[in-house]
């Protein structure tokens, strides 16, 4: 296996509130929702950095596609690293996950590991955290 990601695929509960969430209110850019003519096809793709995308597709799909049964969603399975390139940006980006409808489930604090970030939760309870690391300069 090479050492690339080129696609992260989240499950949601409802692929239009998710879809409002990420392009509406926190600003990323999709296509909308595409593949509505086929059964279990409906998804939604956002624009990540070049060659990494972001989806939103239905858990039950999700479900049929990958052949595993569904369960109850847990938010500590795994979270999506949003890194940025100050403190205040960290700031900046949680207060419009807030304002977006996000659950800020631990505010932005200064980190053990030399850093500063915080973590909220989408409408289906993923977790995101926003960080700054002095030790990682952020491409923009």
């Amino acid at each position: 296996m090479k050492p690339r990601i080129s696609l992260i695929t989240i499950g949601v509960d409802d692929l239009e509130r998710s879809l409002k969430f990420y392009r509406d209110r926190l600003g990323l850019a999709t296509q909308g929702i595409i593949g509505t003519d086929f059964a279990y096809g409906a998804v939604a793709f956002f624009e990540l950095q070049a060659g990494l995308k972001l989806a939103i597709y239905p858990r039950k799909s999700l479900c049929r596609d990958s052949g595993l049964p569904l369960h109850e969603p847990s938010s500590t399975e795994f979270s999506i690293g949003h890194n940025v390139s100050s403190r205040t940006e960290v700031d900046a980006v949680m207060l419009q996950a807030r304002r977006a409808g996000a659950d800020i489930v631990k505010p932005a604090h200064d980190t053990f590991w030399g850093g500063y970030a915080g973590y909220f939760q989408d409408p289906d309870q993923h977790l995101w955290e926003v960080a700054w690391n002095p030790q990682w300069p952020v491409p923009e």
